[in-house]
């Protein structure tokens, strides 16, 4: 009797097993000692281990050439050769632009010159002068000039310059007021070293002029000057500019200079001398002086602080009293030339002689001392400490620095009035 066999689920199972194994191979080889002998065990494949790959010293060698190439074509080759020149230089090139940034308020020049001319010139006097010269030939002659004042107190004090009056040496003073009035004036007191003078009018009611601060000006500001050039027939001309300088030395003579001006590109020619140069608000910052001979577009003014203690003596007192210290000097830089020594300082004011009973006398300064300073004020020459003596009055104590035999030293210094004999 033939009995039909059945089939075991278990061998159909192994022989799946078998054929899945077969199938792993084709896909990757499988190493045959990893295999468990039972047929039914799951197979887990093995995670893939790559090799590391060798360097490649030609690529990498490639690579840091053209790094270098690359660096000198930005960091030499195009900045000299190539921008600027064949093409121009990319935005931003040069790195972001920084900038000052100064607010500016927008006004009109002309309205602005306009409004200061309408406040200061009635503040404004012209001033003629004359005076009689002796000629070899033809005898005394009279000989006329003209020149610009202005108002500084409304009693009729006011302040030109010096040689506009003739350093005092005239004989007939005129003004000429805003309103067309003419009145004579006398001469008060002047100084040709500063060039600077004032002059009265009695019996008159003006508007003064406001007086500003001339420490405070910088370059650039504007500048308004008003005068009389050429004569009257041009009287109260008004030209603008702006201060081109501060401090400036000019040589008059081989034995002057006016030091310490302001310089302006505002036209000044011979008549305007005596003159305000005017600032943006109205207010006097210096007295215009044609008494140096410069080119065109260089005009300059005597700051109005020099004038300041001066002009308040006058409103306060009614005269001036100018202190002195009581010695004749001259600038080191001149002695050194003409004795062919050397001193112990570059600038100051060597003292070549001692007034007798001067206030110098009686501190205990001595002939051969060199002045370089007074107070906290450097002293470089002799016109500086005449000027910066008109900062005091008589009884003032001062600080005197003086280098002598080659030490610094200070000595304490009584101002006194200048007597009428000195």
């Amino acid at each position: 009797m033939r009995f039909k066999e059945e089939q075991n689920p278990l061998h159909t199972e192994n022989i799946e097993a078998v054929e899945m194994v077969e199938e792993l191979e084709m896909i990757e080889p499988i190493e045959t000692d990893k295999i468990d002998e039972n047929p039914c065990t799951l197979l887990k494949p093995e995670k893939n281990h790559r090799k590391k790959r060798a360097f490649n010293w030609k690529l990498g060698t490639t690579a840091l050439i053209s790094a270098l190439i690359g660096g000198m074509l930005s960091s030499y080759i195009f900045p000299v050769y190539i921008f600027g020149k064949l093409l121009p230089y990319p935005d931003n090139y040069f790195g972001r632009d920084v900038q000052q940034v100064i607010n500016v308020e927008p006004q009109s020049t002309t309205s602005l010159i306009s409004a200061v001319a309408k406040k200061a010139m009635p503040s404004v006097v012209g001033i003629t002068t004359e005076t009689t010269q002796q000629d070899l030939f033809f005898g005394a002659k009279k000989s006329q000039g003209v020149g610009t004042g202005v108002v500084v107190d409304h009693r009729g004090y006011i302040l030109t310059n010096a040689h506009v009056v003739n350093n005092g040496s005239v004989e007939r003073v005129n003004v000429v007021f805003n309103d067309g009035t003419n009145k004579e004036a006398k001469i008060l007191w002047n100084d040709p070293s500063l060039d600077l003078a004032v002059i009265k009018v009695d019996g008159v009611n003006v508007t003064p002029a406001e007086l500003g601060n001339s420490d405070n000006i910088e370059v650039g500001e504007t500048a308004i000057a008003i005068g009389n050039p050429l004569g009257m027939q041009f009287e109260r001309t008004v030209t603008s500019g702006i201060i081109s300088g501060l401090e400036r030395n000019i040589d008059i003579s081989a034995n002057e200079t006016i030091e310490n001006l302001i310089q302006t590109d505002a036209s000044i020619n011979p008549g305007n001398s005596g003159g305000p140069l005017l600032n943006g608000k109205g207010e006097v910052i210096g007295i215009n002086t044609a008494k140096i001979q410069s080119g065109e577009g260089l005009g300059f003014a005597i700051p109005i602080n020099l004038a300041k203690p001066i002009v308040d003596q006058f409103i306060e007192k009614g005269e001036f009293s100018k202190v002195y210290v009581g010695i004749k000097g001259v600038n080191v830089d001149t002695f050194e030339n003409a004795t062919e020594t050397e001193l112990a300082t570059d600038k100051g004011v060597y003292v070549v002689e001692i007034t007798k009973d001067s206030p110098a006398s009686k501190a205990g300064l001595s002939v051969g001392d060199v002045i370089v300073g007074i107070d906290d004020q450097e002293i470089g020459t002799m016109g500086q400490l005449v000027r910066q003596l008109y900062q005091y009055r008589a009884g003032d104590k001062i600080d005197l620095k003086v280098m002598r035999n080659g030490e610094n030293t200070s000595i304490k210094v009584i101002l006194q009035k200048v007597p009428n004999n000195y």
